[in-house]
C-alpha cells in the first residue's frame, strides 16, 4: 500500500509512541491499529530493537516433552524409557536432560540378571506355545491317511532311513532302524498294510554302552507291543572318551532295529517301488 509523502514525517515521534506500546504488551497488528501505520516496512523500524511480547511468541510443540522429559529423568527413569513414554528420539531425550544428574540403578546387578532371565523365560514360554499352535495345525491339516497314502509314506521313509543293496554288496534283506518312536510306529503300520505278519518280525535294541540296557528294552518293547524277552542281544556301541556325548538321560533309548525275516522278495518290491516314485517326480520336473 502506498502513503502520502510526508505522512511519517515526524517518525522518531511515531517510534516513542510505538515503542511504548509495545512496552505495554502489544502485537504488531495492535499497534499498526493503535497508530494507523499499515506500512509493515515501517512498523518494523518503529519498533526495532523491542523484543514481542511473551504472550504473542509461537508455542515450540516440544517445550511440553522436554518439561516432561526433565521430570521423568529426576525421578530416575532411563532414556529407552522416557523414549517409550514420551514417543520421541533418543538423540532429543539426550539434548533435554543431558544437564541432569544420571539416576542411580534402579537393580544391583544380580537383580538385573534375575530380572532378564525372567523376561527369557516368558519368552521362551511364549515362543514354546506359538510352536504348539503352530504344530497343532500342521497336525490337523494332515488329517486321515488313506492307505494309498501310508503305503506311499512307507516307501518313502524305508528307502530314507532302512537298509539298502549295493551293486557290490547284495543284501535283499528289510532291516529298518530309528531312534524316533513315531518313525516305528509308522513303520510297523506301513508292514501291516503290506501283511507282513507280526511273526516275521524280529527286534533289537542299538544302544551305546553307557546308558540303561533294560529300560531301553521295556522302552521299545511297550511300543511295538511285545515281551522284552522276545528282543534279540542288543548291540552296544563302545564309547569314544574322546567325544562328549549328547544322546544321554531318561529320554535317551538308543534306536530299535526291526529285521523282515524272509524279505528278499520285499526288499525287491520297495527298490521297485521307490524307482516308480522317483520316475513320476522326475517327470514333474520337465
Amino acid at each position: 500500500m502506498t502513503h502520502a509523502p510526508g505522512k511519517y514525517a515526524d517518525f522518531e515521534g511515531l517510534r516513542e509512541r510505538a515503542v511504548a506500546l509495545r512496552r505495554q504488551g502489544l502485537s504488531l497488528r495492535q499497534i499498526r491499529d493503535e497508530l494507523k501505520i499499515f506500512n509493515n516496512d515501517i512498523l518494523h523500524q518503529l519498533v526495532k530493537g523491542e523484543p514481542p511480547p511473551a504472550w504473542t511468541k509461537r508455542p515450540n510443540a516440544k517445550d511440553d516433552l522436554r518439561e516432561r522429559a526433565r521430570e521423568l529423568r529426576l525421578q530416575g527413569w532411563t532414556y529407552d524409557r522416557i523414549e517409550a513414554e514420551l514417543g520421541c528420539s533418543r538423540s532429543s531425550v539426550s539434548l533435554w536432560v543431558r544437564d541432569l544428574p544420571k539416576p542411580e540403578p534402579r537393580y544391583t546387578p544380580e537383580e538385573q540378571r534375575s530380572l532378564m532371565q525372567a523376561g527369557l523365560a516368558r519368552l521362551r514360554a511364549t515362543q514354546d506355545e506359538e510352536r504348539k499352535r503352530t504344530k497343532e495345525s500342521a497336525r490337523q491339516e494332515v488329517g486321515g491317511l488313506t492307505d494309498r497314502e501310508l503305503f506311499l509314506t512307507g516307501v518313502a521313509l524305508y528307502w530314507a532311513e532302512g537298509s539298502k543293496s549295493k551293486p557290490y554288496d547284495r543284501r535283499e534283506r528289510a532291516i529298518f532302524v530309528n531312534s524316533d518312536p513315531g518313525v516305528i510306529q509308522v513303520y510297523l503300520a506301513w508292514l501291516d498294510l503290506l501283511e507282513v505278519s507280526r511273526e516275521r518280525l524280529r527286534f533289537r535294541v542299538l544302544i551305546h554302552e553307557s546308558a540303561d540296557v533294560d529300560a531301553a528294552h521295556r522302552h521299545w518293547a511297550d511300543l511295538v507291543g511285545v515281551a522284552a524277552s522276545a528282543f534279540a542281544k542288543p548291540t552296544l556301541k563302545k564309547h569314544n572318551p574322546k567325544t562328549v556325548r549328547k544322546n544321554t538321560g531318561d529320554d535317551y533309548h538308543g534306536c530299535l532295529v526291526v529285521t523282515v525275516s524272509r524279505s528278499a522278495e520285499l526288499y525287491n518290491r520297495i527298490e521297485g517301488w521307490w524307482s516308480g516314485i522317483v520316475t513320476h517326480a522326475a517327470a514333474r520336473l520337465r
